[in-house]
């Protein structure tokens, strides 16, 4: 196969792939629209993180549908990226389009694993929508074609740090979807004032469990993204002979640890635990996003490399 027809087939598998969550997204949206019927397991907030209640028919079978497609959607993805990696002649993460929709995989990875477990088939709209969106502008605004990296990309530590990034990116989206739905889910029950929270957010797990899942998705990526941070130090001292320059990305992926270390320190501190601590964790991923687009395409850093004109 030619790198010509590897192109091709890498774009064509993420464009099938995005053609399938558009149609997931679909079936999310119906089952979603359909109603649940909570069966709560306990007062207090007991039970199984995201398993409140069960979707009543049609709900549950358009909600399975949905799961069915994004599993399709993620096995196209992953055959896209595996494509440009064989095209590219290395690991498939050398700018930001590939970065990009490598992170987008890992995001729904991390769903999808973490629905073998739990009951997350209501989540599955809102991690849709934002994977598309991110493929979105993959496709249309960062793409470039595979090429050479450059000297200081050449190294062992590319695959050793960025992949450990791109975990850290999938579990960090996931856990700021999350969250948003905390807050969501948290003015409801405020508004309600005790009574039962009516409208979408009805259709959602107690604020209390959104949070509690938030966390253990950040407990979880935390210290990956600590790793991050220390691989990126010991490569920097490989490439440019130096552990720590206050480059911007060093700096912002280093406010980042600091803003989710903050978080996770916020939950064990008495009244900082819900809702304070949940904005924390929200600003934590600003951050992430900021490091990745703002330093990338608007800053002058030696760690820029975009790919896109």
């Amino acid at each position: 196969m030619t790198s010509v027809q590897l192109a091709q087939f890498s774009n064509l598998a993420i464009y099938m792939s995005m053609a399938a969550l558009t149609i997931a997204m679909f079936m999310f949206a119906v089952s979603y629209a359909s109603g649940r019927r909570k069966v709560e397991s306990g007062s207090g907030g007991t039970g199984r993180v995201g398993s409140e209640g069960s979707y009543d028919e049609p709900g549950r079978r358009t909600a399975n549908v949905g799961m069915s497609l994004t599993w399709l959607a993620t096995g196209l993805l992953l055959v896209g990226v595996v494509l440009r990696a064989f095209w590219a002649g290395r690991v498939p993460w050398g700018n930001m389009y590939e970065f990009s929709i490598t992170g987008a995989l890992f995001v729904l990875i991390l769903f999808l694993a973490l629905s073998v477990k739990h009951d997350l088939r209501w989540l599955g709209i809102f991690v849709v929508i934002p994977v598309l969106l991110w493929l979105g502008l993959a496709v249309t605004v960062l793409y470039t074609e595979a090429a050479q990296l450059v000297p200081a990309l050449q190294s062992y530590w590319l695959v050793i740090h960025v992949s450990a990034a791109i975990i850290s990116f999938g579990a960090f989206t996931v856990a700021a979807v999350t969250g948003a739905l905390a807050l969501v889910r948290r003015f409801k029950e405020k508004r309600a004032s005790g009574a039962p929270v009516t409208g979408w957010a009805a259709r959602l797990p107690s604020g209390e469990r959104l949070e509690t899942l938030t966390y253990r998705i950040i407990a979880f990526s935390f210290p990956i993204w600590t790793f991050v941070v220390v691989a990126g130090a010991i490569w920097a001292e490989h490439a440019w002979g130096r552990y720590w320059g206050w480059d911007p990305k060093e700096t912002w992926a280093f406010i980042t640890w600091v803003v989710y270390a903050a978080y996770l320190h916020a939950r064990s501190t008495a009244g900082w635990g819900g809702t304070k601590s949940t904005w924390i964790s929200l600003l934590g991923y600003s951050c992430f996003l900021f490091n990745y687009f703002g330093v990338n395409l608007f800053l002058n850093s030696i760690h820029s490399y975009a790919g896109v004109s």
